[in-house]
């Protein structure tokens, strides 16, 4: 690496993308969204301004998420986006800069590919991936360079991963496609269903945000939102209470739970010993949910702890991965050609 080479980690999210400059810490935090002219393929906005302007454009410019269920579905649009992203983050250097990627666990090596050449040609120098568990135990804190089992689940726009860790390794792992994204369309859903009422994507997270919840909260909280009416195609203003969310979510959440007992079940004994003396780190924006951590802790029987600062784990993983990828890489610990786990 050379001496003016900027280190840049990305946590390149279905909803978000996250960037840590080494040195500097995370300095970009932007909505994965871009807003393209339909004619020309131009690139108009990217990130908060394209959000911005969802489901209220013109028929010429299209809005859109180029990233699904944490990986690549529209590879030119991610290109872009990124292009614009790390030249944000990499400010006036001209230098190119050195980066470390996260992506989802149980990746297949197309998807990988994809994720590599975009960066690639984004404008990065050196590209390396990195598992989004792994980045998020190194983000929280964890240890995870000793013989003893950690156990990590993140939830993020379009994935959740699990995984157990030990000696800097991955030792089971599972992903399975439900995240935050999901958790939207499943009160959209309900809303239509109970309420006769469509609301969109971003009233949905608002909801999600606000009254959500994932066990019984204290008290009963309720949210007025506007919709169209199915029946009269008019605008409608309904009220939707927080057991009401709790019904909506708990549907999605089942597969994260069922994924976290399928990696438990495949766990040697010792490893399970060690993840219930300790507990289960909870990162992710998706695992913010009120009552999460707990409906997963009721669940499988073991104490689930919701990480401070869990949006930003995976990305500050980067960062201690990009400051150690050097020792890592002399040590051959579990680094195999194309990927840094």
């Amino acid at each position: 690496m050379g001496l003016f080479t900027k280190d840049i980690g990305i946590d390149l999210g279905t909803a978000t993308v996250l960037i840590y400059v080494k040195g500097k810490g995370i300095v970009l935090r932007e909505p994965s969204v871009v807003s393209l002219d339909r004619d020309t393929g131009r690139v108009l906005k990217v990130g908060q301004e394209a959000l911005d302007m969802l489901g209220r454009t013109p028929d010429n410019i299209v809005t859109l998420r180029p990233l699904q269920d944490g990986v690549i579905s529209d590879y030119e649009t991610t290109e872009k986006m990124l292009r614009y992203f790390i030249r944000k983050a990499n400010g006036r250097s001209l230098v190119k800069p050195n980066v470390i990627v996260c992506v989802p666990s149980r990746i297949n090596e197309v998807e990988e590919r994809a994720v590599r050449d975009a960066t690639r040609y984004a404008g990065a120098r050196w590209v390396e991936l990195i598992e989004e568990p792994m980045a998020a135990a190194l983000g929280a804190g964890i240890d995870i360079s000793k013989p003893r089992g950690v156990m990590v689940i993140d939830i993020g726009g379009g994935t959740a991963d699990v995984a157990v860790i030990s000696l800097n390794d991955v030792v089971v792992s599972e992903s399975v496609k439900c995240g935050g994204d999901k958790f939207d369309d499943a009160i959209i859903r309900y809303v239509r269903r109970e309420h006769n009422v469509i609301i969109g994507q971003r009233t949905a997270e608002d909801i999600k945000i606000k009254i959500g919840c994932l066990s019984p909260r204290p008290e009963k909280l309720t949210m007025t939102v506007r919709g169209r009416c199915v029946t009269t195609g008019l605008p409608k203003e309904i009220n939707i209470s927080s057991p009401e969310v709790m019904a909506a979510l708990l549907e999605p959440a089942k597969s994260i739970v069922e994924a976290v007992h399928d990696v438990l079940s495949k766990t040697a004994p010792e490893l399970i010993s060690d993840i219930a003396e300790t507990g289960i780190s909870l990162t992710g924006g998706g695992g913010l949910i009120y009552g999460f951590d707990q409906m997963i802790s009721s669940r499988i029987g073991i104490p689930v702890h919701t990480q401070e600062d869990a949006v930003c784990c995976v990305v500050k993983g980067t960062g201690i991965a990009l400051e150690h990828i050097d020792s890592l890489r002399d040590a051959k610990v579990n680094f195999p050609e194309k990927k840094f786990l």
